[in-house]
């Protein structure tokens, strides 16, 4: 038995993280890549998580800002990615998920969005994260590389002190020497004392931050195991990445899930977090 988070987010007009309630699953794409491969996957992902009793949060990012080289495909944009996003909660009524870089980019993308998502890179940054709070959403704030879980407890107070307190917080891995991550499980344990729901970074947690020279590498081998070793040490929320052809992808293609391997992996995931949690 885990011990709760005291803290249950609600995400308006959908469900609640947190608590003893089963895991969420927030995955999609790393990037935004054309409007029917999201939509097409959003529906494959809804299909997969209505199945097995999981609620879904569908991610993609619109830019990803902190690229290897300045040569890497970004995204579609904040505007084009913004329209996609409102055309996938349109057509499936699921909640939606993307990070901002800028503080400038908050209020145009939480009139869209459910979650905003503060980037790991950025999580001190305290004009981003006044900007996200200050437009009522909620809050997915990833545990920075180089932090210590217990440093968190410092962001959440940027946040609280902003008048929002509807705050998830995700261990995505550490730096550990030069381009590698690791994950300390006892991560997710320190950072549920903070008092909020808590999300595993499944695909990002194996990445190898520019491991390739002119991009990340990665092994998504790793990606279920360690899936379940969160699960079983309790979290209220699992992200993965997931693309029906990773090794093409724009970015991240080492380290994001097959789309047609998902449906196992949350099968298992489902069975561990209902021991875990009874």
């Amino acid at each position: 038995m885990i011990i709760p988070s005291t803290q249950q987010v609600v995400i308006p007009n959908h469900f609640v993280i947190g608590g003893t309630s089963r895991f969420v699953f927030i995955g999609g794409p790393c990037a935004i890549e054309s409007e029917q491969m999201s939509i097409d996957v959003a529906g494959s992902l809804k299909e997969i998580c209505d199945k097995l009793g999981i609620h879904f949060v569908f991610k993609s990012s619109f830019d990803k800002a902190n690229r290897s080289s300045v040569f890497s495909p970004r995204g579609v944009g904040m505007d084009k990615g913004l329209s996609i996003l409102q055309k996938v909660t349109d057509t499936y009524g699921i909640p939606i998920l993307t990070d901002v870089h800028e503080s400038w980019q908050c209020d145009a993308v939480g009139s869209v969005v459910d979650v905003i998502q503060i980037p790991a890179f950025l999580a001190r940054q305290t004009d981003l994260l006044v900007a996200a709070a200050k437009t009522g959403k909620v809050v997915n704030i990833k545990k920075a590389q180089f932090m210590a879980p217990w440093d968190m407890q410092q962001v959440v107070n940027k946040m609280i002190e902003t008048g929002n307190d509807s705050i998830v917080l995700t261990e995505r891995g550490s730096s550990f020497g030069y381009n590698n991550s690791v994950v300390d499980m006892t991560s997710l344990i320190e950072m549920r004392k903070i008092g909020y729901p808590i999300v595993f970074d499944a695909t990002h947690a194996v990445q190898k931050p520019g491991g390739n020279g002119i991009n990340s590498g990665g092994n998504r081998s790793y990606v279920a195991p360690l899936m379940r070793a969160a699960l079983a040490v309790g979290v209220d929320a699992i992200f993965a990445e997931v693309h029906p052809n990773p090794d093409m992808a724009f970015s991240d293609a080492a380290n994001q899930l097959h789309l047609d391997s998902i449906h196992t992996i949350l099968e298992q995931a489902v069975t561990i977090d209902d021991i875990i949690k009874k």
